[in-house]
This record gives C-alpha cells, sequence and structure tokens, in this order.
C-alpha cells in the first residue's frame, strides 16, 4: 500500500479538502515570511512579559517576613535562583560557548538583592539577544550538553521556549509559598502585562 505522505496526486482520491489544499499552495506567501515575522513578534513581547513577571516576583519575594518564615524564604530565593542558573546555562548554549555551572542550582543561596540584580541583567540580555536573531538562525539546531552531562540538540527556538516554559513554572511553584508566607501573590497574566504596557488597548473599538 502506498505510503500516504509520499504517494503522488494520481496515486490518492482527490478529495475536496485535498484539492483545497493543493489550490492553497499554489497561491500561497513565500515560505514563512509571515509566520517568521509572527513568531520574531511573539518572542520579544514573551520576553518582556518574562522581565516583567520576574521583577514583580523580586518585588514580592522582598515582603517575605524573614523571622515568622525563614525555610519558606529560602526556598523560594533558591527557585528564582535555579531559573536565573538555568536561563545562564542556555545562553551559553545559544552562544555555542561554554558556562561554569556544574548544577542547576548554586550550592549558597545569594542574597535577595543580589539575585534580583542579577536577574534583572540576565533578562535584559534575553531581550537584546531575541531581538537580534532572524528566521534563520532561530531555526538553526545547536549541540550543547546537559550540566549531568547527557548531551543534546535543540534548536534555538526550541530553547528560546524551554527557558520562557521553565521560568513561568517555577514562578508558580515561588507563588505558593508566598501565599504560605502571608504575601499576595503578583498577578502573572500576559493579558495584565500588555494592557499595563499599552493602556490604548482600552480603548472601545480599538481607538
Amino acid at each position: 500500500m502506498a505510503d500516504p505522505q509520499r504517494a503522488g496526486v494520481g496515486e490518492m482520491q482527490d478529495t475536496g479538502a485535498d484539492a483545497w489544499c493543493r489550490r492553497k499552495r499554489r497561491v500561497a506567501r513565500p515560505p514563512g515570511l509571515e509566520d517568521d515575522a509572527m513568531t520574531d513578534s511573539l518572542l520579544a513581547s514573551q520576553f518582556a512579559f518574562k522581565a516583567w513577571a520576574n521583577a514583580e516576583m523580586l518585588q514580592a519575594l522582598a515582603q517575605i517576613d524573614a523571622a515568622a518564615y525563614p525555610a519558606q524564604r529560602q526556598r523560594a530565593i533558591r527557585l528564582l535562583n535555579h531559573t536565573y542558573v538555568v536561563d545562564r546555562i542556555f545562553a551559553a548554549h545559544l552562544e555555542g560557548g561554554t558556562h561554569a555551572f556544574t548544577a542547576s542550582n548554586t550550592p549558597q543561596t545569594p542574597e535577595l538583592e543580589a539575585l534580583g540584580a542579577a536577574v534583572i541583567e540576565s533578562d535584559r540580555w534575553y531581550a537584546d539577544y531575541v531581538a537580534r536573531l532572524d528566521a534563520p538562525a532561530l531555526q538553526q539546531t545547536l549541540a550543547f550538553r546537559f550540566t549531568d552531562g547527557d548531551t543534546g540538540r535543540m534548536s534555538r527556538q526550541e530553547m528560546l521556549f524551554h527557558v520562557l516554559a521553565h521560568g513561568a513554572f517555577h514562578r508558580g511553584n515561588i507563588a505558593m509559598l508566598l501565599t504560605e508566607c502571608a504575601v499576595e501573590q503578583p498577578r502573572e497574566l500576559f493579558t495584565r502585562f500588555l494592557h499595563a504596557q499599552q493602556p490604548q488597548r482600552r480603548g472601545v473599538g480599538g481607538a
């Protein structure tokens, strides 16, 4: 039986859906033109959102009563430090360089002020890096080594989306610890970020 993925037009029944798809392909835009622009725009906005969410999380962490909730505070800081370390590890992978980390967290827990400054600097690096990438660079696959010694291969785009998802996941963990410490969780919503950055979005009828 012919493989449908390899079969030619004459080998398959020409259903209405098949014919429609072929007509669409014949008049399609240049491959990936609009998709690439959309990906670039989404990456830029997502890394801006990441920086904004991290800044709000740092403000919330500063409100924890260290005397009343020492264990929760340390756990929260270590979680944020873990996301920072992973961000820097993947920054090295993205540039094809090396890093000094031997694990996905540091043995010592950093002071919150120092960690905050490092996170802000790292977020700026990612914003600048994403702004410099073109579509071919995003799709380029890079080989790298995980901290446990295993090897891996990912495209730059896949690495960047991993960094975004990983950070969001652990900010959720930290938010639960904030509740234990009687600190209000930041409202980490992309919709909130967009409308805070662009108040004109609140206008009726797109005004």
